[in-house]
């Protein structure tokens, strides 16, 4: 999105606000359940994670937690701990907040700071190819989001951030430094 479109920090955090992010709503969880469970498979309970964007209902956070999993938490407008910020992990999460970066250069350069060798990034987002009409694609619709990835593009990520592995799985997106 050109950055003229942008929202401004107070209509964007309104925008979250208006997002159904209770953290008991089984369709919430269940939507969120495929990056968990693949963050389940390929982790341990002692491995450090980041939600990063966790947003105002830290879902990811509770249905980790239900299983031995402790993360912590960053989103700049409802969980500001900038401590989170100044250590390293083994994994980070980010669901449905890809789209929303201002500068993903910026954003993807913090996170590869943020990820110990050998971690990896969980990324929830809806890639864009060819076989969706764009004019009647619904999340283009979200103000909020203002970037969006295709395949070559997460390719070009893995490759500018020295990431040594990239799977594109239907919405989920694992690259492992």
């Amino acid at each position: 999105m050109d950055q003229e479109f942008w929202p401004n920090e107070e209509t964007e955090k309104l925008r979250y606000t208006e997002h159904n992010n209770d953290v008991y709503d089984p369709r919430y969880q269940s939507f969120l359940q495929p990056i968990v469970d693949m963050v389940i498979a390929n982790q341990n309970p002692s491995d450090k994670g980041l939600d990063y964007g966790a947003g105002p209902g830290p879902v990811v956070q509770y249905l980790l937690d239900q299983v031995g999993f402790k993360i912590k938490l960053y989103d700049p407008f409802f969980h500001n701990y900038t401590e989170n910020l100044k250590q390293t992990y083994d994994y980070i999460i980010l669901t449905e907040v890809v789209e929303h970066f201002h500068s993903p250069k910026k954003e993807f350069q913090k996170l590869t700071q943020l990820l110990k060798e050998g971690g990896s990034l969980y990324i929830l987002t809806y890639p864009y190819d060819d076989s969706i009409d764009f004019e009647s694609w619904y999340y283009k619709n979200d103000r909020t989001h203002t970037f969006f990835y295709t395949k070559e593009a997460f390719e070009w990520i893995r490759d500018q951030y020295e990431f040594k592995n990239l799977e594109i799985q239907n919405r989920i997106i694992i690259l492992k430094k």
